[in-house]
């Protein structure tokens, strides 16, 4: 389909997403880059309203975000019908190496997730990742990415919303109205960005607020702005924001939570601290105008008129689609053993979704390739036991 048109900036994993898909289904586009291009940015905000990316147009057609629905309905085609060894939920770090796993032990694997990397693509800098002194999240994602592309592996671009188990096969059922069937699932579905909860939130999203910095911040180049968070991932946004807005506030609810050296940082950039103090409104119509924030301790309030919001405040488990399927603990999180089992047989999970303590890229890449491991186990002992039977 000619007339395709995808707005991105440069270290934007969303607009990799609907790039990929469109490749997929040998669609012509044209890429537009907003982060380098600001009369090109002015026109996407003009058609979309948006100061956020990914935003594709199809004649009337304005996709925003990462759209798995809306882009196959107008694009992809349904998918083949056939009985998969593994359906692994998220391709993140532990969906992607279990993938990688799987492969290597021939067993029939599809991947579905909604974006590839999960929190890793975000990143802006991993220093703690074996065999690398320092990588971006972006560039390691792609290794990950082309790894898994070299080997028998489909792909799918896509949101699980439920998945039930009919007899001695599990349906795995996507917003895009496909069922894939398998016999045995990993869970690898990562955790999604905690908001504010305030008024107003949902509408701005895309409009000033944002929780994707890589993604977003080339629209706020010699404008204010404002980061929300204590821990390691919110002081790195402020930091490398001084790259680019005319000033950063960091806003931290309590304490910070990060290391000391990215402290010592941020003030020689001139970051402005705002500790143990709250967001409590936004301001704006059709976009983000400023932030009212108030001190915890004495209650005073004081305006900040910035046109950007980061918000770097935590992440819950994206569990919700997995509704009664295996057990989950009070924070939402997949209960595990040792060996990645579910409380389901032939169902496993791995990564920062499970009760697992340490959050980690490298651990959440480990969990995946043992969660991947024991798939293949349970697939032998059942394969096993239909022998016994039919003999």
């Amino acid at each position: 389909m000619a007339g395709v048109k995808v707005y991105t900036t440069e270290n934007c994993p969303y607009c990799r997403m609907v790039q990929a898909f469109l490749r997929k289904y040998d669609v012509e586009y044209e890429v537009v880059d907003v982060g380098k291009d600001r009369e090109a940015a002015r026109e996407m905000i003009g058609v979309s309203g948006q100061r956020g990316v990914p935003v594709t147009i199809s004649g009337d057609e304005v996709i925003v975000g990462f759209d798995a629905k809306r882009l196959r309905e107008l694009f992809g085609t349904p998918l083949a019908a056939a009985v998969y060894d593994v359906v692994i939920v998220g391709a993140g770090p532990a969906g992607l190496t279990a993938a990688v796993y799987c492969a290597r032990k021939l067993m029939k694997t599809i991947v579905v997730s909604e974006n590839i990397g999960g929190q890793a693509a975000w990143s802006w800098a991993i220093e703690n990742y074996m065999g690398f002194r320092v990588i971006t999240g972006e560039d390691l994602v792609r290794k990950f990415e082309e790894q898994v592309r070299e080997l028998d592996v489909g792909l799918e671009l896509d949101t699980v919303r439920g998945i039930k188990k009919e007899g001695d096969v599990f349906l795995v059922r996507t917003v895009s109205e496909n069922t894939v069937r398998c016999r045995t699932v990993i869970l690898a579905p990562g955790k999604q960005p905690r908001t504010l909860g305030l008024p107003d939130e949902d509408r701005l999203m895309g409009r000033g607020v944002s929780v994707c910095a890589t993604c977003d911040a080339p629209f706020f180049r010699d404008r204010p702005i404002a980061v929300v968070g204590g821990g390691n991932a919110a002081i790195q946004t402020a930091i490398e924001l001084t790259k680019i807005a005319s000033s950063v506030a960091l806003i931290v609810r309590s304490d910070l939570r990060c290391d000391e050296v990215y402290v010592a940082r941020a003030e020689e950039l001139g970051v402005r601290f705002y500790l143990r103090h709250e967001v409590t409104a936004l301001h704006g119509e059709a976009a983000l105008t400023g932030i009212t924030i108030r001190d915890r301790n004495t209650g005073k309030e004081t305006l900040l008129d910035v046109t950007g919001l980061f918000l770097a405040i935590g992440l819950v488990p994206n569990t919700g689609f997995i509704g009664d399927l295996v057990a989950l603990n009070e924070q939402g999180e997949i209960v595990v053993d040792e060996n990645n089992h579910t409380s389901v047989p032939g169902v496993f999970a791995a990564g920062d979704a499970t009760c697992v303590r340490a959050k980690q890229i490298i651990v959440a890449a480990g969990e995946g390739a043992k969660a991947a491991l024991e798939a293949h186990e349970y697939l032998l002992s059942e394969e096993a036991k239909e022998r016994v039977l039919a003999a």
